[in-house]
Order: C-alpha cells, then structure tokens, then sequence
C-alpha cells in the first residue's frame, strides 16, 4: 500500500482537491477553448501548436501586466495555462501539482486567486520526485512570453516551445538552484 494512502488529499501536491477539480474542468473545456482560439484542429499536443498559442498570446495581451489580476481566470489564460502544462506533463512525463503558499494571516489562498498576491496560488508541473515548490509554473511561463528584457536589461525572445526542450528544463532548474 502506498505512503498516500495515509495522508489527506490536499497534503499530497498531486492530489490536491482544488487542482484535481480545475484539472477535470479544463479537461471538459479544452475542446471550446480550442474552438474559441479560432485554431480548434491545430490544438493537438504536438510542439507546432504550441507555436499557433504563442502567437495569439502575443496578439492578446501587450504585457505580462496584462494576464495578471481578473485576466488570469478569463477563460483564454485558463485555457493556455492548461495546455502548456499539459504539454510538459506528456513530453516530459511531469506530473500538475498544487501547493499553495500561506498568506500573511495563516490562511491559503484559493487557486487562481484574483486578489493581487505574491502567494503561489496557481497550478504547477514538475517531476514526480520534486519538492513542494519546485516546477514550472505555466502562468508564469505565459506572462515570461511577454517580457522583453530580463531584470539586467539583457533582451528576452522565448517561445512556448522553448519549455518542452530538456536542455531549457535543465537552465531554468540550475537557474532555481542559484537563487537558493
């Protein structure tokens, strides 16, 4: 029997109840979404479709500014934020995960909260073997498209389909490991 087994859902990061709900909805949503986007049969998981959600990110939205607060529960930033992590789960056998960070007051913060906070409180992928707050978060990979210099002033030109390179996983992990 699995350690799992004797934990509560919401302490397993995989497992989380509000995930596994956003998760099964996204799910049910993707083929309106995918209608909705005007590109419903070029949304097949292969990394081609990931260069068709790049450029209607770029046509949505002028700034990273632009996806943050109520933008990032529209249905379109949904929608993208599910694909791109659903993408990285099957190249690169990543698993969603879910563990919010405690606000202020001790309390969590729902997922996708649309109040301005620096809590982890969206969705993200990682390796099976990962810690708590170690992945890649699909939201921010999104508002990472576009920003157009880093904070050193050096130019930025990422595309979706730079995340599902292993070489870029492994920079992004290595770049995580140099903040700590």
């Amino acid at each position: 029997m699995s350690d799992h087994t004797n934990h509560h859902p919401a302490d397993d990061p995989a497992r989380h109840p509000e995930l596994l709900e956003w998760l099964t909805e996204r799910q049910a949503a993707f083929p309106h979404w995918a209608e909705n986007t005007g590109a419903a049969g070029r949304f097949d998981f292969t990394p081609a479709s990931l260069d068709i959600l790049d450029g209607l990110i770029r046509e949505t939205f002028d700034s990273s500014e632009d996806i943050d607060s109520q933008r990032r529960r529209d249905d379109f930033v949904q929608g993208a934020v599910w694909y791109i992590g659903e993408m990285m789960c099957r190249e690169h056998g990543m698993v969603w995960k879910y563990t919010p960070e405690p606000l202020d007051d001790g309390t969590l913060p729902p997922l996708f909260d649309p109040a301005d906070t620096p809590a982890l409180d969206t969705p993200c992928v990682a390796f099976p073997d990962a810690g708590p707050y170690e992945g890649f978060y699909p939201l921010n990979i999104l508002r990472r498209m576009l920003i157009d210099e880093d904070e050193t002033g050096l130019p930025v030109d990422e595309r979706l389909v730079d995340f599902l390179d292993p070489d870029h996983l492994k920079d992004d992990e290595d770049d995580e490991d140099d903040e700590e």
